[in-house]
């Protein structure tokens, strides 16, 4: 751990505590000299210390950074996040956990960024992700299951992210399959999991992660005002970002490692609680057909069941759906 990942570590140990200069410089195992330089970088980062005489430093206030040392600092998990990579502006998180896993990065990793100019949605969609107001990351998972389970992990992803809204913002969020995390109705989060595999066994998924968090209203496009909102808005107050993914990565290690214990029906329970979409009728568009009927559940591999007016039941992988009222 760097002098500054442990300076930080000190200061979120003792809240609004005042930590001398001997003290910081024993942790640190550096000077007291090097103490005062690191502190003078982290005020240039944003962060407020009151320094007093004889007392030390006490830390008062921290910006609302997605740094490594915002995540992993205080983190309690044992592999989720422990590995963070974050980047100012990029095309996409996806395509660089990508390369992270192809060159190894362990399971857990994620991949973070200020801004994508290039992120993507289902069915190829353009994201919009502006900077320092949302969450937009990519979480290297390595799961011990076979190919045709891996869409389970996105209804994992999903109820671990509706975990997380309701404990750091206090909103009670929705799903709507397979991956859209609403809020009253708006999208506020998407799940886009993508996987590398060979014929028999999955090398590793890539889950992306869109969270808007504190965009305002007059920053959507006017076309997506209707349709899309942030935690912010509903809130009514900001929400710190590195907390939310915190919070995230302990949630959703919780979740995969009862996943991968006991299958996927306790994960499927959670979804449905959850689900807008079961129950409602449904417009679903695949590549190759239309179908119109109502959602009645998920089979045991998390594959949606749609039943049409005949009583025809149909499986749905993967599609395109519009929600209507109950039925």
């Amino acid at each position: 751990m760097n002098i500054k990942l442990q300076i930080l570590k000190a200061f979120r140990e003792h809240p609004e505590e005042f930590i001398s200069g001997e003290r910081l410089s024993e942790l640190c195992n550096c000077s007291r000299t090097a103490v005062w330089k690191h502190i003078e970088e982290l005020r240039q980062e944003g962060y407020q210390f009151e320094a007093v005489r004889r007392s030390g430093y006490r830390l008062l206030s921290a910006p609302d950074r997605i740094a490594p040392e915002e995540i992993t600092v205080g983190l309690e998990t044992d592999v989720i996040g422990q590995t963070v990579y974050t980047y100012d502006t990029v095309v996409s998180t996806q395509l660089l956990a990508h390369e992270a896993a192809g060159q190894g990065a362990g399971e857990g990793t994620l991949v973070i960024a200020e801004q994508q100019t290039g992120g993507k949605g289902r069915l190829g969609r353009p994201w919009h992700s502006p900077k320092h107001a949302g969450i937009w990351m990519s979480l290297i998972v390595k799961p011990d299951i076979s190919l045709p389970r891996a869409p389970q992990i996105t209804l994992l992803t999903a109820v671990a992210m509706a975990r997380t809204i309701k404990m750091e913002a206090g909103l009670e969020a929705d799903i709507k399959w397979p991956n859209d995390i609403l809020i009253h109705g708006k999208k506020v989060c998407g799940i886009l999991t993508e996987l590398n595999a060979e014929s028999d066994r999955i090398n590793y998924l890539i889950i992306g992660i869109g969270v808007n968090v504190n965009t305002l209203v007059e920053e959507y496009p006017p076309e997506l005002r209707t349709i899309a909102t942030s935690l912010r808005i509903e809130a009514g107050r900001k929400v710190r970002r590195a907390s939310l993914i915190q919070t995230f990565c302990t949630e959703f290690e919780q979740l995969y490692r009862e996943y991968l214990r006991l299958g996927f029906e306790p994960i499927r329970a959670r979804w449905e609680a959850y689900s807008v979409t079961l129950g409602k009728q449904l417009t679903v568009r695949t590549l190759n057909e239309t179908i119109e009927g109502r959602a009645v559940g998920l089979d045991a591999d998390g594959i949606l069941i749609v039943e049409d007016a005949k009583g025809v039941q149909h499986k749905v992988y993967s599609a395109d759906i519009e929600q209507g009222a109950n039925q």
